[in-house]
């Protein structure tokens, strides 16, 4: 077995290779870098089952992963949460089958602690004491509580009407939290214009090659949960997109693996908030890059994203499957947020509801079948949106 089946980086749109043994940011060509695998070599060393069998977390998946063996990684017991089954609400929404992958119950709260903890892990690695990220809110705590675990530091910059839990998240882990007037975007411009002086690895969505691989995890989970097949849709709340990126691409190893039943891709389907909806808009209009949203505005503050750093790959996953994106109004996917947890006991973050109001509006226009089987996520937990719940 060896120590790493890692064999180099590329860059998403120009196909130029890196070596793995430095620290990255974007390419030369300012585009995402991504890992590749010797996956030749992982079927033939590598027994399905045998990952099956090992101790549960995110990393019994290492040969996929780009941490070598031979390196702990910074873990706080991520990984292998539930997929619940939602029949009541599959069958008031029209569907045959609903799946929620429950982010809720990781270590941080929610799906963030995949992605922070590969990154952490390999940034460590690879020499790093120090990180710096923009945030919506539930990344800044997982990269607070990660560097913790790691003896590093952890400089997390979030718009200042970020949820005030978000923010004391990242004081409790020990981080230093810088309140932004502006979006998250502007926390993005302000952690390249300071990273340097703070000491600190950038680690922003997709400007690093490593959270992708940390969220590529769930859809590695959710095949196997499955009994190593893919549902027929999957609604994914698209804010930076790296968890939609994620599941793509493990599909699409686990398919030159063979390790799937049937090797095809879901459709995906993009799901924003009608007040930030850059992807949303570039779909319909054709675009293959997203232009900023203007006074980008939602109560999902996941989905407060006006640009995002992997717009042409979002777009690229969503047509090469056939998908769809679509927006929802604030007030419908708190509707349905309460309608989740009302009908099957799940208490989820608004970016779960807006995907409950996606499914219910693509099923209405027949978009979705009724005999079709669908999966969407919880990726984060509601009682970190408290001052948005309903009183009564």
């Amino acid at each position: 077995m060896r120590d790493s089946y890692l064999t180099h980086l590329r860059c998403s749109a120009t196909n130029a290779t890196f070596e793995v043994d430095r620290l990255h940011g974007l390419s030369p060509a300012g585009r995402p870098l991504v890992c590749e695998y010797d996956l030749a070599s992982i079927a033939g060393d590598v027994d399905r089952d045998a990952v099956s069998r090992r101790p549960r977390g995110m990393w019994r998946w290492r040969e996929l992963l780009p941490l070598p063996a031979s390196a702990a990684p910074v873990s706080l017991g991520e990984g292998d949460t539930p997929l619940l089954d939602a029949p009541r609400l599959a069958a008031a929404l029209g569907v045959r089958k609903l799946w929620f992958k429950d982010e809720s119950l990781e270590p941080t709260g929610s799906f963030k602690a995949r992605g922070i903890s590969a990154a952490v892990s390999m940034a460590t690695h690879l020499g790093a004491r120090g990180f710096a990220i923009p945030s919506a809110g539930n990344a800044g705590g997982a990269l607070a509580a990660y560097a913790a675990r790691a003896g590093c530091t952890a400089d997390v910059f979030v718009p200042a009407d970020t949820p005030i839990i978000n923010q004391r998240e990242v004081l409790l882990y020990g981080g230093r939290l810088h309140l932004v007037d502006g979006l998250i975007h502007d926390c993005g411009r302000m952690v390249a214009e300071q990273r340097e002086a703070l000491g600190a690895f950038d680690v922003s969505t997709l400007k690093e090659p490593y959270r992708l691989e940390g969220k590529k995890t769930m859809g590695l989970e959710i095949c196997e949960q499955l009994g190593w097949r893919v549902p027929d849709v999957v609604v994914y709340p698209t804010g930076g997109g790296t968890g939609l990126l994620g599941v793509y691409a493990a599909i699409e190893q686990l398919s030159a693996l063979g390790w799937l039943r049937h090797a095809r891709q879901p459709r995906f389907v993009v799901v924003q908030a009608t007040g930030c909806a850059p992807i949303v808009r570039a779909f319909a209009a054709g675009q293959h890059e997203a232009e900023l949203f203007p006074d980008a505005q939602t109560c999902a503050s996941g989905l407060r994203v006006p640009k995002a750093v992997g717009d042409r790959m979002i777009l690229e996953v969503v047509r090469a499957t056939a998908g769809t994106a679509i927006a929802i109004d604030d007030e419908v996917l708190m509707l349905a947020t309460a309608q989740l947890a009302a009908t099957e006991g799940i208490c989820a973050c608004p970016e779960a509801g807006a995907c409950v109001a996606a499914i219910a509006a693509l099923r209405a226009t027949g978009w979705i079948g009724a005999d079709e089987e669908v999966l969407t996520f919880n990726t984060g937990a509601g009682t970190k949106y408290a001052e948005l719940l309903p009183a009564s």
